[in-house]
């Protein structure tokens, strides 16, 4: 079986991990989450967090002690159940796909308002066009998709340090008081909401197959992503919510900046770059665990293939483009983000259920903590928009029924004469 090239160090690894959180969630989630906590944003992003940094731990010691592509699609399958594995697999495609469709679509939005565009043809042909670009960046290898999201990483870090810098005078004292007030479903829809922001992380396991030293280096890329990403959030969160006004959807962050009028600028360029990251970043993931599927057979086999140098898998690469380009014709970002938190949030529920069945000698995190990860998962799910789980709950049940069925073939495949 072809197997991908191990390119990638701790460096390279967290700017992966970075490069997909610092992008749609900060950018665009945090005006979702704001708009249903209010001034309790900032305890929902701490929350966030929280239950990230449990699921980050419990994937680091599965993808240390199994570093192949596929991230919980592998490890549901090595450790739990077929179905369960499948099943990971399957929510991982449409949420992080759905996730790159509402990243271009971000991208578009930005692009066609600097250039005065009207309509949302326009919107869509950007987004189009960014999604074929990047597509082919991928297809020419890893290291120089890497090299990329290592600027797109800098400088989107360094626009949200200056949006944080500019508005720090202009937090109220009296704002102090209200960031931890407020709760019940408001609270907990946006601690979903936030969550799905820190789930970058996950690119790191997902290209386990690709990081030298994945036993040392996959753990310690994980720890270092998630404890940066949480102070940036909750840094800008602090400043947004702080400084007070509305909080404007779509572009939270140069709305708030509207009083320094560079600033929005830099904000507004920045996060069109920062946009182009995550895309880039799970055009990598996604078409990573196409990759484990068609090797599993439980996507068609020609997936499986690599280039003759052993860097991109091309099939994969290409249909991952295909079916973000898809969901760009529908667009809805809020229900879209809804949709990526459900699925997301029961991928990761998999993720601890795997950690659990981890042999004592390849355990390196305490059990409890895969306990707790499993709760959090199920219990926030079920808290954003009923539209969006009710229809992932659907997605789900077809998924296992195509499963089923691609099972029953190759055994009658393996039993006919």
């Amino acid at each position: 079986m072809a197997e991908l090239k191990r390119t990638v160090g701790v460096p390279g690894a967290v700017l992966l991990g970075m490069g997909s959180i610092v992008g749609t969630g900060i950018f665009v989630s945090i005006g979702l989450a704001a708009d249903a906590a209010g001034p309790a944003v900032l305890l929902a992003v701490l929350i966030a967090a929280g239950v990230a940094t449990a699921n980050g731990l419990n994937s680091a010691q599965l993808a240390a002690s199994h570093p192949v592509s596929g991230g919980t699609y592998e490890y549901g399958y090595r450790y739990l159940t077929p179905a369960l594995g499948f099943t990971a697999g399957w929510l991982f495609l449409f949420a992080k796909t759905a996730s790159a469709a509402t990243a271009a679509l971000g991208f578009s939005a930005y692009l066609v308002q600097v250039l005065g565009w009207q309509g949302r043809w326009a919107r869509t042909a950007v987004a189009l066009l960014a999604v074929a670009l990047l597509t082919a960046l991928v297809l020419t290898g890893l290291r120089r998709s890497n090299w990329l999201n290592a600027l797109l990483v800098l400088l989107a870090c360094g626009a949200l340090l200056l949006f944080a810098g500019a508005g720090a005078a202009r937090v109220h004292a009296g704002a102090y008081g209200h960031f931890f007030r407020g709760g019940g479903p408001g609270l907990l829809e946006a601690t979903a909401l936030a969550f799905v922001a820190y789930t970058g992380y996950g690119r790191i396991a997902t290209m386990g197959e690709e990081i030298r030293e994945p036993a040392r280096n996959i753990p310690r890329a994980m720890i270092v992503t998630l404890v940066a990403s949480a102070l940036l959030y909750a840094l800008v969160a602090f400043v947004l919510v702080g400084m007070g006004g509305r909080v404007v959807q779509g572009a939270p962050l140069s709305a708030a900046s509207a009083h320094n009028p560079a600033v929005a600028w830099l904000v507004a360029q920045v996060a069109m770059v920062a946009m182009l990251g995550v895309l880039l970043n799970l055009v990598l993931g996604l078409s990573r665990v196409w990759l484990a599927m068609g090797r599993r057979g439980d996507m068609p086999a020609i997936l499986a293939r690599v280039n003759k140098a052993g860097t991109t898998p091309k099939p994969a690469v290409v249909l991952t483009g295909v079916t973000i380009a898809a969901l760009v014709l529908i667009g809805d970002i809020k229900l879209t983000w809804s949709f990526s938190a459900f699925t997301v949030l029961v991928y990761y529920a998999v993720t601890n259920l795997a950690a659990l069945k981890l042999p004592a000698d390849r355990r390196r995190f305490p059990r409890w903590l895969a306990y707790a990860g499993l709760a959090a998962c199920l219990f926030l799910a079920f808290w954003v928009d009923w539209r969006a789980w009710t229809a992932a709950l659907a997605l789900i049940f077809a998924g296992l029924v195509w499963h089923l069925l691609a099972r029953w073939g190759a055994a009658d495949r393996l039993t006919s004469p």
